[in-house]
């Protein structure tokens, strides 16, 4: 999440995105979520290049995909963040599991338990006495103590100390630290960003000394290249991207669109098939490649006003401003490569 950017506005920046596949959508109902792969592969390389094997712990939050996870694990990233207890069982369950981490705090004793019977290497955040006691009674043998950088959750660095001591004293293994720089992902100035990620990590690496263990795990998409603290980085939008990424004009590609239909034309507007239900708009309004300007979303709408005339039945098609919710309201992604549909992806690793 990226609290900075969460409202509504139109998106200025327009990505270089051919419409040449609209043919291979043709047969297939909309709304329908679908993924370019040779844009995926490319951006898997790149983060790949800065970030290789351990260094970087993929967030398969953004995507909630395990076939996705697959490819990523097959450029070496063998150890994963999850954002629900959902995510961490449906990874173990699909043979993902040599080292997944929930960077999320969790008191559910059902959940916990489940997480540590899977068949998988779990390691959970812990910020308080009672997540600490929570997770050791159910069963978790590794946490991180999550430090409060500046976003979110998390404890302080003077409570960090007493809080490893407290779980060692429960019997698990104190791997490290985590802090999330949440409030650096938007910030689209890179001096910016880079000086508000320092003061973050400052904070982290304050709180590594009183926890001590080898992890310092943090970061994401937007300060990839300017966190330089963490010796695991836990990006997750970078794989297929969204408008408000890339307003930062970093070296990945949008490769996840939504493909609608033209259902109505009113005068001037005209309304397709994907709305509220079909994208996530906590950051704004999607991006519609054909429109002019968007006059508004509902349900299941977007109403916009076409940048050349359409009629009833054409194809169109939007960029969400936000990758992850956008992923989690579909039940599958259909992959394209060289034009063509070659794939459908279940997105099974939705819900909590």
């Amino acid at each position: 999440m990226r609290p900075e950017l969460n409202r509504v506005r139109m998106i200025c920046f327009a990505p270089a995105i051919p419409l040449g596949v609209s043919d291979a959508l043709n047969e297939l109902s909309t709304p329908v979520l679908w993924a370019d792969l040779d844009v995926l592969d490319r951006n898997l390389a790149t983060m790949a290049r800065r970030w290789p094997g351990t260094s970087l712990r993929p967030h398969v939050k953004a995507h909630k995909t395990t076939e996705l996870a697959r490819r990523q694990m097959a450029m070496g990233h063998i150890a994963f963040t999850c954002a629900t207890p959902r995510e961490v069982i449906g990874m173990a369950a699909a043979g993902l599991g040599d080292d997944l981490l929930l960077a999320n705090q969790t008191v559910d004793h059902t959940r916990l338990r489940a997480m540590a019977d899977a068949d998988a290497r779990v390691t959970v955040a812990v910020d308080s006495a009672a997540t600490v006691d929570a997770a050791a009674e159910g069963g978790i043998g590794e946490v991180l103590i999550d430090i409060r950088v500046g976003f979110r959750c998390g404890c302080t660095v003077d409570e960090a100390g007493p809080l490893a001591d407290r779980a060692r004293a429960r019997g698990m293994t104190v791997r490290g630290v985590m802090g999330y720089e949440g409030h650096a992902m938007g910030v689209t100035d890179e001096v910016e960003r880079t000086r508000v990620t320092e003061e973050a990590m400052n904070t982290l690496a304050a709180a590594h000394d009183a926890v001590g263990g080898d992890v310092v795990s943090g970061g994401g998409t937007g300060t990839w290249t300017v966190n330089s603290f963490v010796n695991e980085l836990q990006a997750g939008s970078y794989v297929l991207m969204d408008t408000t990424y890339a307003e930062q004009r970093l070296p990945f590609e949008q490769g996840l669109f939504v493909e609608a239909t033209i259902v109505s034309v009113a005068q001037r507007y005209v309304v397709c098939d994907a709305g509220l239900k079909a994208l996530g708009m906590d950051h704004g309004l999607p991006q519609v490649l054909q429109a002019e300007d968007i006059v508004y979303c509902s349900d299941e709408h977007t109403v916009f006003t076409p940048a050349a005339p359409m009629n009833v039945g054409d194809r169109v098609r939007l960029v969400p401003a936000h990758i992850d919710p956008t992923m989690a309201k579909h039940r599958e992604l259909v992959i394209v490569e060289g034009g063509s549909v070659v794939d459908h992806w279940s997105i099974d690793l939705r819900h909590w």
